[in-house]
């Protein structure tokens, strides 16, 4: 998706600013449910576990879509040509 320099800039940064405060939290969360990984099965909290799992995955996929972005001039590597292995 080809978008205007401006609109790549904003989505780029603050799709990354989002994704990796998504990541973390969720690595934080997953760490308060099983109390730094030394809590038994029962004493794991299975809501406060998936709610941090479920943080990391919406952090990656926003990171994922952020990167389908593009902004103008900015080639796509699938429409290049491949470089000749004697070029260098």
């Amino acid at each position: 998706m080809v978008v205007p320099d401006a609109v790549y800039k904003r989505v780029t940064v603050f799709s990354t600013l989002f994704a990796v405060a998504a990541v973390v939290g969720g690595f934080l969360l997953l760490d308060v449910a099983t109390d730094r990984a030394t809590a038994e099965l029962s004493e794991v909290q299975p809501l406060v576990a998936l709610a941090g799992l479920g943080l990391i995955a919406i952090g990656a996929v926003t990171y994922a879509f952020s990167t389908r972005f593009r902004a103008d001039g900015m080639g796509n590597a699938k429409d290049e040509t491949d470089e000749l292995s004697d070029n260098g």
